[in-house]
């Protein structure tokens, strides 16, 4: 009898077991509910990125005094709980890399022509990669911000984070073939969400772009942006629904998202990634990256800009036409790194 009884109190103390378990699993409306399921935002997505919500912290309140808009910088947490940097980081305050040279800056130096430019450059402010190197110039003109790197080497980056639009001139000594590699930064005003103040809306997605000419010593053109360059988004925003952006190897697809403008988009998300460490040297392997999507001059918005307008004879030029070039979306990608090699 005493076994008996035994059995039968194990066997009621599994019962009341299994049903505080079972009760454990269901919600206040009845439905089952995993306990490891504590994250319902990453429920949504299904890609590779850490998905931040709603607005960063702000750190820096300015990068830049004079800009027309504020440049912030602040951090964002995931929902795996990682600290991200937005809109990116960048080097604006490191003193060890060079800012470019002008060549059309409202705040700095401006000038008419190519030319002109070509002919004020101080050489001083040239960068010797290879002391028995050809001697290179650029041309470029971002929207908002690059940083340019040849050969792993810092060469040049942008005066003004945010606006007004600018643009520069380079030069720098390297011996071919080398590699131009650079971050493109799409900033913006609320930290975080990928957008800015714009046409009555507090939250306007802005948009991107880069365009460069590189020339020889002769003036002959060597490289141009085109399809041509790898390019990789690091950092998407605003994205209204998870569901939306979709992933193919390694292209990073959100052309399918939502882009218009709202007052309030602070209930949206950000998508992160991971920028390789060693992204700016000549040795990085960038053969599985997209190649980078192209834009014309009227879907980036140049013709009123004279940091562009005073220098179509050089990038758009009739026999080497440089074309702006970003990521899948120029809208909502807004940190994006381009590579490209010069034989």
């Amino acid at each position: 009898m005493k076994t008996y009884k035994k059995m039968y109190i194990l066997s009621l103390l599994s019962i009341i077991l299994l049903s505080f378990s079972n009760c454990s699993n269901n919600d206040s409306n009845g439905n089952t509910v995993d306990p490891d399921d504590d994250n319902p935002v990453t429920d949504e997505y299904s890609g590779t990125a850490s998905v931040s919500q709603g607005m960063g912290i702000t750190t820096i309140d300015n990068l830049y005094e004079p800009g027309i808009r504020i440049a912030t910088m602040g951090t964002i947490t995931t929902s795996d709980n990682t600290i991200w940097t937005v809109p990116a980081e960048v080097n604006y305050t490191d003193n060890s890399f060079p800012f470019a040279p002008d060549l059309h800056n409202s705040d700095g130096t401006s000038y008419n022509t190519a030319e002109e430019a070509l002919a004020a450059f101080d050489d001083t402010n040239s960068i010797e990669i290879d002391s028995d190197g050809d001697l290179i110039t650029g041309y470029i003109f971002g929207d908002n911000y690059f940083e340019l790197y040849i050969n792993g080497q810092a060469v040049g980056k942008d005066a003004i984070p945010f606006t007004e639009f600018n643009s520069h001139i380079v030069k720098f000594k390297v011996s071919r073939p080398f590699t131009i590699a650079m971050k493109l930064v799409d900033w913006e005003e609320n930290l975080g969400l990928g957008t800015e103040q714009n046409g009555g809306f507090a939250h306007h997605p802005g948009d991107g772009g880069m365009v460069a000419v590189f020339e020889d010593a002769l003036q002959n053109t060597i490289a141009i942006t085109n399809s041509d360059w790898k390019a990789q988004t690091f950092y998407t925003a605003p994205i209204k629904d998870l569901n939306c952006p979709t992933e193919n190897g390694t292209i990073r697809d959100s052309s399918n998202c939502n882009t218009d403008s709202e007052m309030d988009g602070t209930s949206f998300y950000g998508l992160h990634w991971e920028i390789p460490t060693n992204w700016t040297n000549e040795d990085f392997d960038d053969s599985s990256w997209p190649n980078a999507t192209t834009y014309t001059n009227a879907i980036i918005g140049v013709d009123n800009k004279p940091s562009y307008t005073n220098f179509t004879d050089v990038f758009d030029d009739a026999s080497n036409d440089a074309q702006f070039i970003w990521s899948t979306n120029v809208i909502l990608d807004n940190e994006v790194i381009v590579r490209y090699t010069v034989e």
